[in-house]
């Protein structure tokens, strides 16, 4: 149902709150179907604010933005899908391996999507969090130096 949301009634995310308002019904549904998602989600949002210099806040279309020094590295939707920016050579390599997949709509970036389907995918998750946070705090640090 998300991706068909994403893609057919993707302008919609324009209308304020609507996106915010649909990610919580997705909350909702899974807290009923599926509630130990919601447990893995409160994982991974302990798990960036142990990070130095992150904030964890309201993703503006719904779900939990991850932002490092003020700009965004990651976010989780309440469906488990992790949205995640990496470089594009890290990216390619990730994927060959199959884990992770290319984002939902920016193909040809350095965003990656990726599901929480078990409690292990969380280990994986928060691997490739701390990849997003390296490179974010590289970048930060490029820019001063």
């Amino acid at each position: 149902m998300f991706s068909f949301v994403v893609r057919r009634l993707g302008f919609l995310k324009d209308i304020p709150l609507l996106a915010i308002l649909f990610d919580s019904l997705m909350r909702l549904w899974m807290f009923i179907a599926k509630p130990e998602l919601l447990h893995w989600i409160d994982d991974l949002e302990e798990n960036v604010e142990r990070m130095p210099g992150t904030t964890v806040g309201i993703h503006k279309y719904g779900g939990t933005a991850f932002n490092y020094s003020g700009k965004e590295f990651a976010h989780v939707h309440s469906n488990g899908l992790v949205d995640i920016l990496l470089n594009k050579e890290l990216k390619k390599s990730l994927m060959m391996d199959g884990k992770i997949k290319d984002h939902h709509l920016f193909k040809n970036s350095g965003w990656i999507s990726f599901y929480l389907y078990n409690k292990q995918d969380v280990a994986y998750a928060c691997y490739l969090l701390q990849k997003a946070y390296d490179r974010a705090r590289e970048k930060q640090n490029s820019v001063f130096c």
